[in-house]
């Protein structure tokens, strides 16, 4: 059964009869070499450089008397959940922001984040990891901070558009092969027409580039930031779908011509949406932490070892320490003004998974994001998992069999009760 960690209700119509936006961006690029985050093979080699910067993009929202933060971040997966705890604790104390979703964009030329300061698990070896953790928890902080500060009168609107030839179905060999190929933007106006953001979500690894570039590098999603945020006049935030069996279409070109021609389609959209003003703009949130029983044993000495070698021994201390008791992941769901739904779950989600979630839930738009408040690998639908499979098999998917439809139910009895179809 699930243990519940948040459960606020909120009003729909809100005494604070206001809308209002703000962003703000970090540079998150480790400045020291440290192991990277993506490819196994890699072990604990170090980066050796950069090849474009990262950055945490955050959009503050206030709608009616209440806030959330959306941060985006150039990086493999989201923070620990002793960093987010940590985060969220400083944001909350500096802004009064109680709710975010806090994600990765999964880009495999990121650092490593499973370390931690103790003894055989990151102290000492890895000082200069655990020196990066500490930087990068300040600058998201202070993304939020800041975007907080700038919050502005704002208008909003929210469309998608299925697109075809830019992802794949890279696991199952059962036709027709699933993709999300919904690229969804949530466009936020100024008073005067002008955008203050666009947020842009969609799902395909950014794996443009191979495993032996030891440079650090937001792949196509940092090309298709910057080529939108040209087109709109405007910055970007990007948010990563259900990406969890999602490859790139290479057909596409390298990691600069993908994320351009993304960036085009995703202007297109921006270009469609009719941002307007809101008479009771409103916000709920629910979240909620699950546990499930893992279908590993890394306290098995034969398979800790085989771990050890797959990767490196530190790396799997960390693991082990995360799944003790199960593995728990984060469900958070927030259904902004009555029409705009957002999903984020700490996994790579298999796409049918937020395909079936956006066909069964009656909304104007649902923007579903993974690697979003923590990471617990993979979660593959029930059939993925029948047939097997990279991404399917329990060395990269701990978590027990079903689990992902189970988050997925709970996501839409939520938004069903938001909505006031279902009574609590």
């Amino acid at each position: 059964m699930p243990r519940i960690l948040i459960a606020l209700f909120l009003p729909l119509a809100l005494s604070g009869q206001v809308f209002q936006a703000g962003f703000a961006r970090r540079d998150i690029t480790p400045t020291e070499p440290v192991p990277m985050w993506g490819y196994g093979s890699r072990h604990d080699a170090l980066s050796d450089g950069v090849l474009d910067p990262l950055h945490a993009d955050a959009l503050v929202i206030r709608a009616g008397d209440r806030k959330l933060a959306i941060v985006g971040l150039d990086l493999g997966r989201s923070p620990s959940t002793a960093s987010l705890t940590r985060i969220r604790e400083r944001v909350k104390q500096e802004t009064g922001i109680e709710h975010s979703f806090i994600a990765g964009s999964h880009t495999h030329h990121g650092p490593v984040f499973e370390l931690s300061a103790e003894d055989g698990k990151g102290k000492g070896r890895f000082d200069a990891t655990l020196r990066y953790y500490a930087r990068l928890e300040e600058a998201i902080v202070q993304a939020i901070v800041e975007a907080h500060a700038k919050l502005a009168p704002a208008r909003i609107a929210a469309g998608s558009k299925q697109i075809q030839g830019f992802n794949v179905n890279r696991h199952t060999r059962i036709e027709p092969k699933p993709s999300d190929r919904d690229l969804a933007v949530l466009r936020v106006d100024g008073d005067g027409g002008k955008p203050i953001a666009l947020l842009v979500n969609f799902a395909a690894h950014p794996t443009t580039l191979p495993d032996t570039t030891m440079k650090f590098s937001a792949d196509w999603v940092g090309q298709m930031k910057n080529s939108l945020a040209a087109q709109a006049g405007a910055p970007v935030i990007f948010m990563q779908g259900a990406a969890g069996d999602q490859s790139i279409n290479r057909e596409k070109g390298d990691f600069r011509q993908y994320g351009q021609a993304l960036g085009a389609e995703a202007w297109k959209i921006a270009q469609g949406l009719a941002p307007a003003g809101l008479d009771k703009p409103s916000l709920t949130v629910i979240e909620e932490v699950f546990t499930f029983k893992s279908r590993v044993d890394l306290s098995n000495p034969i398979i800790n070892a085989m771990y050890s070698k797959a990767f490196f021994p530190e790396l799997v201390r960390n693991f082990e320490d995360e799944y003790v008791g199960g593995v728990k992941p984060r469900l958070t769901v927030a259904l902004l003004n009555g029409d705009v739904a957002l999903a984020g779950a700490s996994g790579e989600f298999f796409s049918n998974h937020a395909i079936r979630l956006k066909e069964r839930a009656r909304v104007k738009q649902l923007f579903f994001f993974g690697y979003c408040n923590g990471y617990h690998q993979y979660f593959p639908t029930i059939e993925a998992v029948a047939e097997g499979g990279y991404g399917a098999g329990p060395e990269v998917s701990p978590v027990a069999v079903g689990a992902g439809e189970q988050l997925m139910n709970s996501a839409l009895t939520w938004i069903y009760r938001m909505l006031g179809s279902i009574k609590p």
